[in-house]
This record gives structure tokens, sequence and C-alpha cells, in this order.
């Protein structure tokens, strides 16, 4: 839909015909309570009226330009032309006066209607929200993205073999969908598919092996569920084979992965269809069990999964569905050698999905590795670093010194109320309970959630975090991707992270569900070698660039490694790669 443009000279042709409005309404009011007003100048004023009012349609030429003649734009034109020929509409007194009158109200109940549908519009595409977290804004479901002021179209690219065609169009509606009805259920809470769903349905229920790059919160989870479901359901395995499962999910955290199991679980229930989850921190045992009543689904983090397989508990030779979820993440924590490991044991007439929110060069490497040739690859928004633009991005410069006292001064300033969501960032695990116990012995109701901390622990701490009963949440990039959490006001970086990709999807916790977030980055001289990247990532979302920032530098190195790719920016070329942590409930 094409928008009009607002200019200074339309808002003052309108502002003036208001005004003009209600002058005339006082002099009818005043001529009603037996002051005389002259006939000419009462003419005089109308004319002078309608001038302006042929000025106003001058200018709402931009208005109409698509063609549309509404029957005010039509009456306005005969009255005007009435004024300029001296017609009798000009001297026309009481009844004229409330036939305009009668008209100015008509077109205020118009504009009051209009305003009603829009606003119920947008009330419900902003509660468009799904089981797997997402609430596709009404910007971003209309493929398009405010900025400054002006409707930009939201950039979705879809590349590859044979990628056009009637075939492959982006679903418009759930009922274009390629799927039994049963499986279809799970989408009955929203009004219509998300840009990804839309996008890649077509071609992962036609069997394609598809890349796709969208951020946490676009709707993925059921981007490739739906065509899980629906190849469960093709493949006639309904769980037949006890622990030989049709559909593999590899999730880099246990969050994120539990978050994917629980959508997948509501959505298999309507079908028939199991899925069990798998991840370390916690007893084995509930695990074995799932695996022995039989499982259509695995939802998986490649460390645990990989300890399943070698122990005999699980089988991958069935399964021919595959997806990778924020591969970009599984590999910047180590779990390369796990995954080449698990994917090697899979049939290769696979199909394989991969979806990440960004795509280096390691990412890369590894699609080309085990995907078909010429894989459909869609693109929501841009594949390069780039924040969302619904978040306001403050970074201050400070000494590590200052920081303790700085973050208790934001929180009595974002945390007044000791109710709403502040989800504050640290880098490492210590510093994550030392940041938990000094909020505590300030008096102030915190939880941390970090790698040492059993998987009960961090189960309760989301869980109080999300239900209300402890808002305020110390986490580390553990939690920046995979978590779920709604409404979380601030974000507060007590210290910057490693990469700016994980800056991006640490601020990404907030500014979701079509609403407006705030994040609050604490930058310091250590920190400098990630300058350039963080001021670009503030100029793209047109943020405000702190002075103090500028002087570390805007120059970004194009190093790249294994484990970073493109975003390598300062880690020693010859540093041990990482690996993954092994926590001691893994043996239970």
């Amino acid at each position: 839909m094409d928008y009009p443009v607002a200019n200074d000279e339309y808002h003052s042709a309108k502002k003036k015909k208001k005004h003009k409005i209600r002058d005339f309404q006082q002099n009818e009011s005043l001529s009603k309570g037996g002051s005389k007003v002259e006939d000419t100048e009462k003419k005089d004023w109308k004319v002078e009226s309608c001038a302006n009012r042929e000025a106003e349609n001058n200018v709402n030429g931009v208005e109409h330009a698509d063609g549309e003649d509404t029957k005010s734009s039509r009456k306005r034109k005969t009255d005007l032309e009435n004024c300029q020929n001296g017609a009798s509409f000009c001297n026309k007194k009481g009844s004229s006066n409330e036939e305009q009158s009668n008209a100015e109200s008509k077109d205020e109940r118009k504009k009051k209607k209009k305003k009603k549908n829009q606003d119920k519009q947008a009330m419900n595409e902003q509660n468009m929200a799904s089981e797997d977290g997402f609430v596709v804004d009404a910007q971003a479901h209309n493929s398009s993205n405010k900025k400054d002021g002006k409707i930009q179209d939201l950039q979705i690219s879809v590349s590859g073999k044979d990628a056009q065609g009637e075939k492959f169009r982006p679903l418009q509606s759930f009922s274009e969908v390629r799927a039994p009805m049963e499986v279809m259920k799970c989408c009955n809470n929203f009004v219509k598919p998300s840009p990804i769903q839309a996008h890649a349905w077509p071609f992962l229920l036609d069997g394609r092996d598809l890349i796709g790059i969208a951020a946490t919160g676009s709707g993925k989870t059921l981007a490739f569920g739906v065509p899980a479901l629906v190849h469960v359901l093709n493949r006639n395995n309904k769980a037949s084979n006890q622990n030989h499962p049709a559909c593999l999910v590899l999730s880099p955290t246990r969050e994120l992965a539990q978050q994917i199991a629980e959508v997948l679980v509501d959505a298999g229930n309507s079908c028939g269809v199991r899925t069990a989850c798998l991840y370390g921190g916690t007893s084995k045992k509930p695990q074995y069990h799932a695996l022995k009543m039989g499982v259509d689904i695995i939802v998986a983090t490649p460390g645990r999964l990989q300890d399943l397989v070698q122990e005999g508990r699980c089988s991958l030779h069935n399964v021919s569905f595959v997806v990778l979820d924020e591969a970009d993440r599984m590999l910047d924590l180590g779990f390369e050698e796990a995954v080449r490991a698990l994917i090697n044991q899979i049939k290769k007439s696979r199909q394989t999905i991969m979806f990440s929110a960004t795509w280096p060069a390691a990412v890369d490497r590894l699609a080309e590795e085990y995907m078909r040739k010429d894989p459909i690859k869609v693109t929501v928004g841009s594949q390069d670093l780039a924040a969302n633009h619904a978040v306001t991005q403050v970074v201050e410069v400070i000494d590590s010194s200052l920081r303790d006292a700085r973050l208790i001064e934001l929180l009595k300033e974002y945390h007044k109320s000791g109710r709403n969501r502040v989800l504050v960032f640290v880098l490492y695990k210590k510093e994550a309970v030392r940041v938990e116990s000094m909020l505590q012995r300030r008096g102030w109701n915190a939880l941390a959630v970090h790698g040492d901390k059993g998987q009960s622990d961090r189960n309760k701490a989301v869980t109080a975090f999300k239900d209300g009963s402890c808002p305020l949440l110390i986490a580390t990039d553990v939690a920046a991707r995979g978590l779920d959490i709604p409404d979380v006001e601030y974000v507060i970086n007590y210290s910057f992270p490693l990469t700016t990709e994980d800056y991006v999807h640490r601020i990404g916790r907030t500014g979701r569900a079509g609403k407006s977030g705030f994040a609050h980055t604490f930058f310091t001289h250590t920190d400098k070698a990630r300058a350039g990247e963080l001021v670009n990532v503030l100029k793209e979302a047109g943020q405000v660039v702190p002075s103090e920032l500028l002087k570390f530098g805007t120059s970004v190195k194009k190093k790249e490694s294994k484990l970073y790719g493109a975003h390598f920016k300062d880690i020693a070329v010859d540093a041990p790669k990482a690996t993954k942590i092994t926590f001691e409930s893994d043996e239970e």
C-alpha cells in the first residue's frame, strides 16, 4: 500500500482550515444570540474560506493521487465552484449552515471510524503471539519497516535454483498451506503467516533444503516446525520405532531446546506426533524413558545427544529431516565437532534446514558440506550485523570500577516500580554470582542464571522472571539467545560481550511483540577493540553515537577465524578452540 507523504504545507493547510471552521462556528453562535454580522463580510469570509479549501485541495493532491474520488472531495469541489461563481450557496443562512455542520460532523464520524479500524488492525497484529515466543509487529508482518517517520520495505530476499514461480510464491494466509488441518491447528491463534513462514513453507513442504537468515522472535520455530510435523505424517512414522526418530532439531543451548520442544509438543498433540527434548545439566533417566516410549522428533543440544548416541540409547539412522537452529551460535559455543559427528550418522538423502541470525564464513562452510547443491536461501532483513530498530540504544563509556554504583543508579530509574522486567547481562559466571550477591545485599530482588547453576535452579530463576515474582534477572550470554521472555522493558549490559554479534542478540531480548525497548550498555577501555563495530551498529539503527565512543576509533578489523567467522576481532589466532561445557549432573 502506498502511504501519503506528510509535509509541512499539507499540515499547515489542514490547521488553517480547522481554525476557519472554529471561527465560523463562533460567528454563527453570536448571530443566533442577537449579534449581527454584515452579509457582505460573511460573504467575503466564505469566499476566503473556499479559497483556503482550494489551496488545501491542491495540497491534498498527494492524498488523492491514487485515483480515489470520495464523496467528500467531490462535495468540496462543487462547493468551491459555487462560491467562486457567486452562487446562492455563499448566501445561504441557517439551513445551509446546519447542512455544513452536519457534513462536517459526518466527516468527523468517518475519521473516527477509520481511526478505530486502524487501531483494531494494529491491535490484532500486535496480539499475534505464537507458542515459540514471537509476536509479529505490524511493520514486520506487512514486510515494511518504519524509520525516521518514513515507510520503508523490509528487505526479504529469496535465492537458489528454481526459486521463482507460482508454486513457491509467498503465502498470504494459512489456508494456502499444503498441510493437514490437524497440523495447522497450531496456527489458530495467528492472523496470517510471519514473513519467514510465508517464504519458507512452500520450499520446505516441497522437500527442498533451506537456509533461513532470520532473527530470534521472527517465528522461525514454526517455520521449520510445521514442515517437520508434515514430514513425520508423510513418513507414517508415528513413534513406531521407539528410539529411531524421523526428525532432528539441534539447538545450541538448553533454554532454546526447551523452548522449541514446548512449541513442537503442543503442535504435535493435535496430530499424534511425539517430541522429546534432550539436553545436559540434568539427569538422563527421564530422557531414557522418553526415548524408550518412542519419539518422532528429537530436539537436542549436540553434547547430550552425542552422549546418548554413543550409549546406544538413541539412533539417528532413521532421521530424514534435520534442522540446525541458530547455527552460528552453535559454532560459537564450540559444538562444530559434535555437530559434524552427528550429521555424519544421518542418511545423505535427508532434508536439511539451517537457521541462523547471521551468516559467518564458518557456517557457510558447514552448509556447503552438509546441504544439497543449491539450497534455497531466505533472508528476512539483512544478514549483516544489525540491531532491532525498535530498541533505543544508550552506550555509556565508563570506568570499570564505577559500574556497580552506576548500575544501582540505573535500577533506581529503570526499575523504580520493582515490577517491570529488567535483564542485566554480564560476561562471566563469577561476575554473575558477584553482581547477584551485590544487588541482593542492597535490597534488590534479583536472581542470576549462568552455566554453573544446575538446570533446576536455572529453570526456577527464569520462571520467576517470567511470572514477575523476581523481575530482575542477571544472565551470562547463555541466556542471550534462546530465552524467550515477553515484556522485557530494559536490558542493561553491565559488561560488553566478546563479540558485537552477541551485543545485538542481547539487546534483542527487549523491543519485541511490536513494542519499543530500551538497552543501556556500559563500555569500558578494555572493550575498545569492538568500538568500530558498535559504532556501525548504532549508526545503522539511527541511534546516537557518543563522542567518547568515537575516541576509541571507528575502524573495523577484517580478521576471520573458524570460531567467529567474519565477526572475529580481537582473539589471538593461536587461542585454544572453544569446547563444550560438561556438567557434573550429566552423568546422573
